[in-house]
């Protein structure tokens, strides 16, 4: 039973997932399917009679998938990494918290959050899942980690299509500067547990990623990674700063 439950729990110590393949392609392709049906039923889900339990529902499972990480370190605690990788410390696991709450509460101030978080530092998650490097589809982690992301993006979408939350300059800059909290909690913490690289802020990954790019040094690539980040949350506001340009009285005339 140990034998079973550390392979099914734990990782291999061979590469068991590569990116753009059919393990990573298809979580993400089912991902836009449900955001394609959240678009199109709208209305209906907003009209639905149990409408509220639906979003409770949601919020408990988000709730549950970002739990399981540290639930499976509790009933198989030979497999915990240690300190330097299982402290609650990072962009996505705390993005699915907000979005469970703010589901059950429809929280503006908790979409303000996760919905710059999730679409700037998760973003990155989709595109190279460097946790799953040692954890193919036979592993707990894959479904664990595919699981928390799509639910994530599905929260974010949801609220925003059912319930027409949206982000303002403001809400920017209250994530912006939630993020940046956080950042230098996660710099004091990799500072202090030797083998911490929280927000992958001390070095490099061993497993490919998109953060290859930057440099080993750690000034240089703290500053990269905030020009980027501040970058992205630019780009995630961007269509609604456009959308309210549009909307604007006398944009039409202006662009006659």
């Amino acid at each position: 039973m140990k034998e079973r439950l550390t392979y099914f729990f734990g990782v291999g110590s061979e590469p068991e997932f590569a990116i753009f393949t059919p393990a990573h392609f298809i979580p993400v392709l089912l991902l836009f399917a449900a955001l394609f049906l959240l678009y199109r039923y709208r209305e209906s889900l907003r009209d639905f009679r149990h409408e509220k339990d639906l979003r409770y529902v949601l919020g408990f499972l988000l709730i549950i998938c970002d739990m399981s990480y540290y639930w499976r370190f509790a009933a198989c605690p030979w497999l915990s990494p240690g300190p330097a990788e299982s402290l609650p410390i990072g962009v996505c696991g705390w993005s699915v918290i907000f979005c469970a709450f703010m589901m059950i509460g429809k929280s503006q101030k908790l979409f303000d959050i996760a919905y710059f978080w999730l679409l700037t530092g998760s973003l990155f998650a989709l595109i190279t899942p460097t946790p799953l490097t040692y954890c193919g589809p036979t592993r707990f982690r894959y479904y664990q980690f595919w699981l928390e992301h799509t639910l994530g993006y599905i929260a974010i979408f949801y609220m925003i299509f059912v319930h027409k939350l949206r982000p303002t300059v403001r809400s920017m800059i209250r994530s912006y500067c939630a993020l940046l909290g956080m950042a230098a909690f996660a710099a004091w913490v990799n500072s202090m547990i030797p083998g911490a690289n929280y927000l992958y802020m001390a070095r490099p990954e061993s497993a490919p990623s998109v953060l290859d790019i930057l440099p080993p040094n750690y000034a240089l690539r703290v500053a990269i990674i905030v020009a980027v980040i501040t970058a992205m949350f630019g780009l995630a506001y961007l269509p609604w700063y456009l959308k309210d340009r549009k909307a604007k009285p006398g944009s039409k005339a202006k662009s006659a």
